[in-house]
């Protein structure tokens, strides 16, 4: 590894590669090494930050903007917190339109209304023509974790169950359509949307809920492996409860794509104790970005990440090793 490649920052095994070799192993400290989707700090507070490069900046069902908040909206939220306060910084290109800007500005501004958040702080910096594609963002978030909650990666044991709380690969599948120009009847729609509001009401279960992880970059299947890692654990789902769109899975198919590398960005992965698995469920389809939810597999002791297919038979899911396409998100 001499040189950093677009696949590094997909999300898959390239990527987790370069954050151990180069900034995991320099930084070096607890909190960082964790590994989680936001540092916890203090035993009860949330910290985390993401930058956001999407390419088409509009997109259809959502924008650089309604993205950059949204994301970390999520990801502040899955440690079990409640995110309250987001910063925001911008790398504009110069000769940008300022109407372009006033668009993603109110989407942010619309996104963090509905997700019960303020954008307390923020930073601008304007590069010459050509020192950036347009505009990239990155936002931070704070949150506070919720009383009796103990959510972390590491939390899987034999015997859980793993619910999703709606379609699978919407945002990569429609930023790849506008990518490429491809037209589908009816159209493909960015999933991008906040899930704190349904972690709250899914947090009421306590400790019952113990991993809870957004399937981004990699997609369900590095979650999958993620959680396989860190918690010691096998998983294994089931092919015939997955829920996806047809229009995606028939996208998949023309392209020759598997939808459990495709992002998204409106969905959550839960590993819930078993005896919670339908109450979990109940709660996730009672919220408007859970409707589509479903138990889609368990956990065991094999230490593999696998799919009964419906042809009755199994095999292990292919890990990512980088996006499909870059600049996803």
């Amino acid at each position: 590894m001499d040189k950093v490649l677009l696949s590094h920052g997909g999300g898959g095994t390239m990527m987790e590669r370069l954050i151990e070799e180069v900034f995991a192993k320099t930084f070096d400290n607890e909190y960082l090494n964790a590994m989680e989707d936001a540092a916890l700090l203090f035993g009860n507070i949330t910290l985390t930050t993401d930058s956001f490069t999407v390419k088409p900046i509009f997109f259809p069902g959502g924008d650089i903007g309604r993205l950059a908040v949204c994301g970390t909206v999520n990801d502040a939220s899955m440690r079990g917190a409640k995110p309250l306060f987001l910063t925001c910084a911008f790398i504009i290109e110069e000769g940008y339109p300022i109407e372009e800007l006033r668009r993603i500005v109110k989407s942010m501004a619309e996104a963090a209304e509905e997700a019960g958040v303020k954008i307390v702080a923020g930073d601008t910096k304007v590069v010459e023509k050509g020192g950036v594609d347009g505009i990239f963002i990155n936002t931070s978030g704070i949150g506070v974790v919720y009383e009796n909650a103990d959510v972390s990666i590491k939390n899987a044991r034999p015997g859980d169950v793993v619910l999703i709380s709606g379609t699978i690969g919407d945002h990569g599948m429609a930023i790849m359509s506008a990518r490429e120009e491809l037209q589908f009847d009816p159209p493909i729609l960015s999933d991008v949307s906040p899930l704190n509001k349904l972690i709250e009401k899914l947090m009421t279960l306590g400790k019952a809920v113990k991993v809870l992880r957004d399937p981004t970059r990699g997609g369900v299947a590095e979650v999958l492996y993620e959680i396989s890692k860190m918690s010691g654990v096998g998983i294994k789902i089931y092919e015939d409860k997955l829920p996806v769109k047809a229009s995606v899975k028939s996208a998949c198919d023309l392209m020759g794509f598997d939808f459990l590398h495709l992002a998204n960005e409106g969905k959550l992965i839960a590993v819930v104790d078993r005896k919670y698995a339908d109450e979990a469920l109940e709660i996730m389809k009672s919220d408007k970005y859970g409707k589509d939810a479903a138990i889609i597999g368990e956990v065991n002791d094999s230490k593999l990440v696998t799919i009964d297919t419906f042809y009755g038979t199994s095999r292990i899911i292919d890990r990512p090793i980088g996006e499909l396409l870059p600049r996803i998100c």
